[in-house]
């Protein structure tokens, strides 16, 4: 295979906290090195030589909890236009979420996913299995098989299981085999039928709310089945302040606990709603300005490991509705890079820190050797400018499903080129 080198960058590594100049040099699929400078001598002889131009290189983003909606709902998103969404977007792998039509809780169907996502996404895609059979909380999934399936975790997504013994159960067995159990910490009493979070604005508009100790309660409860259980666990979306001392006392006493949020959470807060808008309308709701920047706090302080999209399709029908009555969700596999880089422009979060959270940490928390830029690691890589300014046009987007928050806002910072196993998968001068 030709080798590709790809000169004048500027490489972000996340696992060495760096940001400097130099190139990769890719083979196989894999990097063979990286220099931190380049020099005329270092050009390798019959390689394809990409000149960066001075944009930005770092490890390829490894996003957890993907909502495809095959089968079932193709008509909001298929692996193809998620696949062509996610490398536009510099995501080179996804962890998709079970939470389909009919649910991804037997081999079969995700034998069905997996099949579907090699024949149409060009770029990694790593099915998620329910916890329960149908998402119902009332019986686990046969766990083994699943794993044998190729599942890379376990979660029933929103649907809380609110039968603490049927969770205990699932966490007792999923340790034994060493299995990934992904939850979404919420007291689903507390939460349901929430459209906003407690307090003087949704009061003001009159929206049905939940308190945010709802969050706590419910991560107080899978904390105390992880110390009875020993289960590997991640939370999906930790969201406010309450939540923070209870997820830093885990760690400190040692549980395999790990937790993520949401690229909406991080950038937007409650007043977003403003007007009802429902594109604004995501699970859990949104914040307030206080509990975003603890977030952000928490997550440059290495307490809250990953940021995901949560990317959820919802199409016009579902969205074009009375606020308590529309669906929760938004785009964001396209949006997530410069949405992210708001918190860079913003000065919250270096690039190696945003790409500890967007790359490496999803990665190791999967067991997979990407989100690095080291010789050996797989060559996913995302080439970026991050001070490119633009308008978001929700309809340029190539997701099926155009529910994005952040149409007509003004953001910075584009994808030029994307790389999965040393392929171009995207090349902004060649894609419309």
């Amino acid at each position: 295979m030709i080798r590709t080198l790809i000169t004048n960058a500027r490489l972000i590594d996340p696992e060495a906290g760096a940001d400097a100049p130099g190139a990769v040099l890719i083979k196989d699929g894999a990097i063979l090195e990286v220099r931190p400078e380049e020099s005329p001598q270092g050009l390798d002889e019959g390689a394809r030589v990409i000149d960066a131009g001075g944009k930005c290189l770092a490890p390829g983003i490894v996003d957890i909890g993907v909502k495809v909606c095959e089968p079932g709902e193709r008509h909001k998103e298929s692996y193809r236009s998620a696949g062509l969404a996610a490398a536009a977007g510099g995501v080179t792998t996804m962890a998709t979420r079970p939470d389909t039509l009919p649910a991804i809780d037997s081999p079969e169907v995700l034998e069905f996913a997996r099949r579907r996502a090699n024949e149409a996404a060009p770029v990694n895609v790593l099915p998620m299995a329910a916890l329960t059979k149908g998402r119902l909380g009332r019986e686990m999934t046969e766990i083994g098989f699943l794993l044998d399936a190729g599942a890379v975790a376990f979660t029933d997504c929103d649907h809380v299981v609110q039968d603490t013994k049927v969770l205990a159960r699932a966490l007792t067995y999923a340790r034994s085999l060493g299995a990934l159990v992904i939850a979404h910490p919420q007291e689903p009493g507390l939460s349901d039928g929430a459209a906003a979070t407690s307090g003087k604005f949704a009061s003001l508009y009159g929206l049905p709310a939940v308190s945010p100790m709802a969050e706590r309660m419910g991560l107080d409860r899978d904390i105390a089945l992880l110390e009875m259980t020993g289960a590997r666990y991640h939370a999906d979306q930790i969201t406010t302040a309450r939540a923070l001392p209870a997820l830093e006392r885990a760690k400190r006493n040692g549980l395999d606990i790990t937790a993520g949020t949401s690229i909406h959470h991080l950038t937007l807060n409650e007043l977003d709603v403003a007007g009802y808008r429902t594109f604004f309308k995501v699970k859990p709701p949104l914040r307030s300005e206080d509990d975003r920047q603890a977030v952000i706090a928490a997550l440059r302080d290495g307490l809250i490991d990953t940021i995901s999209s949560m990317h959820t399709p919802q199409d016009e029908e579902s969205k074009r509705l009375p606020f308590e009555e529309a669906a929760s969700g938004a785009v964001a596999l396209e949006t997530l890079l410069p949405a992210a880089l708001r918190l860079y422009h913003s000065g919250d979060l270096d690039l190696p820190t945003l790409f500890r959270a967007l790359a490496l940490n999803p990665a190791k928390r999967l067991g997979l050797p990407s989100g690095r830029l080291a010789a050996g690691a797989p060559a996913d890589l995302v080439l970026f400018d991050p001070d490119t300014p633009f308008i978001l046009d929700r309809f340029k987007l190539r997701s099926k499903s155009k529910n994005t928050p952040f149409d007509e806002a003004r953001m910075q910072g584009r994808v030029a080129m994307t790389f999965v196993a040393g392929q171009t998968v995207y090349e902004a001068d060649r894609c419309p």
